[in-house]
């Protein structure tokens, strides 16, 4: 980020004070929050010493002592207004040529928690075969059920994975553990760890998962156990900071965009047909946009970023009859978090086992409000409502998210097996990094108003800038 100033060549040139705007919505984020907790020092040659060692950074590969800038413009990193050797960098991901724990006597577990998602199985299938196949480690535990398999009190035992019972469990949809929502006493947990011996344990889950996974290294920390934490994030909203993008979410927005596509033939084929499509999204709204940029044929997309209004000239009502008068039909892709300050009846408060706010569903609010509105002007409307949830969660991985899965899941053991703990593993840019948990649970991720993805969503869908 050096360049020409008033000083002369090769000097740093003052900040640019536009990038001085706050970035993002959570607290700012420095070199040391970014850096990755260790239990030790490593004390065995890795099986892959002799891969790793002598390789020299290039465009497709990232040495261990490299780091990975967390911004990608000048603009950003000279907005940070800090010495070049204090810039927020992540650790690389990818294999050590030194591990903390012994190859062939370490012993892991791996546990899927939260909602479903296209591509557990594929992490399941490949955090094994990694462990086998490059460590010489023979067999993993899967506890059952989330967190509830970590809890003798359920009853539920865990399974022994090992390469003949993964071979093709990535072929089918869902997990092959089980999952669950909800927090369990963490000693409790941490007990069953130590009881099965385990060295190493895997938590595939989303932000709440991820805060698990924390609490459950504090106490490992607190009892100075050995046992390393590593998780590979998963959320079908693409809504954990830092990573990149969630595994999941491509195959996700893929099969919704097949429902909007859907959408648009049945109002096509009415009178003043109204399709209104129900996506994932509970405060971000990444599977609508994405969906509807997919299939090219929403004319509204409503998400939890944004708002807008339902009456006015320039509400959404409007807009609809003038888009139904101009085309014939229109489709309105609605994230199942958006409009809720709209709607008059909440849930009064109540929410599930995570702990996440019951939500009202918005899209048939809207449709709905749709109904009324041409109903006191006595005209004509047939609607339609689609909701694709739990079908999109449910599906196998796309060969993209497929790859991705087992890249993550590979990285995710590597940084394991060299004793790295209380992280979780992502994609910068293609390159991999090691994220400690805390950073990725301090805030969540959202699609920027201002940014170049809503731009396309309005660009694409010829919606209004803003309809409030």
């Amino acid at each position: 980020f050096l360049g020409p100033s008033a000083e002369g060549r090769g000097q740093p040139r003052p900040p640019c004070r536009q990038a001085l705007r706050p970035i993002g919505s959570g607290p700012v984020v420095t070199l040391a929050d970014l850096q990755v907790k260790t239990l030790g020092a490593p004390r065995f040659d890795s099986p892959l010493a002799s891969y790793v060692e002598g390789r020299t950074t290039n465009q497709y590969y990232v040495a261990e002592s490299d780091r990975i800038l967390m911004d990608d413009t000048v603009e950003l990193v000279q907005g940070r207004n800090v010495p070049w050797e204090e810039i927020a960098t992540f650790e690389a991901g990818g294999p050590r040529a030194q591990l903390f724990f012994p190859p062939r006597t370490t012993r892991a577990a791996i546990v899927t928690c939260g909602g479903l998602c296209p591509g557990l199985n594929n992490v399941i299938r490949a955090v094994v075969r990694a462990l086998d196949d490059h460590y010489g480690v023979p067999e993993v535990l899967g506890f059952r059920n989330g967190y509830a398999g970590l809890d003798p009190a359920t009853g539920l035992e865990p399974v022994v994975l090992n390469r003949e019972s993964v071979a093709d469990i990535h072929e089918r949809g869902g997990t092959v553990l089980g999952s669950s929502r909800g927090a369990r006493d963490p000693g409790v947990m941490v007990d069953t760890l130590v009881r099965h011996g385990i060295d190493i344990l895997f938590v595939v889950g989303g932000d709440g998962s991820m805060r698990g996974a924390h609490v459950i290294h504090e106490e490992v920390a607190r009892r100075g156990l050995e046992i390393a934490v590593v998780g590979v994030p998963k959320t079908i909203d693409n809504d954990i900071p830092h990573i990149g993008q969630s595994f999941g979410f491509q195959t996700a927005f893929a099969k919704a965009a097949e429902s909007i596509t859907a959408a648009k033939v049945e109002a096509q084929g009415a009178l003043n047909g109204v399709s209104v499509v129900k996506t994932m999204g509970r405060h971000a709204g990444f599977i609508a946009c994405y969906a509807a940029l997919a299939s090219q044929t929403a004319s509204f997309v409503l998400i939890p970023e944004v708002p807008f209004s339902l009456q006015g000239d320039n509400g959404l009502l409007a807009h609809l009859r003038r888009r139904v008068a101009d085309r014939g039909y229109a489709v309105i892709v609605v994230a199942e978090g958006a409009a809720q300050e709209l709607i008059a009846e909440a849930a009064g408060g109540a929410t599930d086992a995570s702990g996440n706010a019951v939500l009202v569903d918005p899209a048939r609010f809207v449709l709905e409000r749709i109904r009324e509105d041409y109903g006191a002007r006595g005209e004509e409307v047939t609607l339609r409502y689609f909701d694709p949830g739990y079908t999109i969660r449910s599906v196998p991985a796309d060969p993209a998210d497929a790859v991705y899965c087992a890249r993550l899941a590979q990285t995710a053991v590597h940084a394991a097996m060299s004793g790295r703990t209380d992280m979780v593993v992502g994609r910068r840019r293609h390159r991999f990094v090691n994220v400690p948990i805390p950073a990725v649970t301090q805030r969540a991720h959202n699609v920027a108003p201002d940014g170049d993805l809503w731009l396309s969503v309005l660009e694409s869908t010829a919606q209004p800038l803003s309809m409030t």
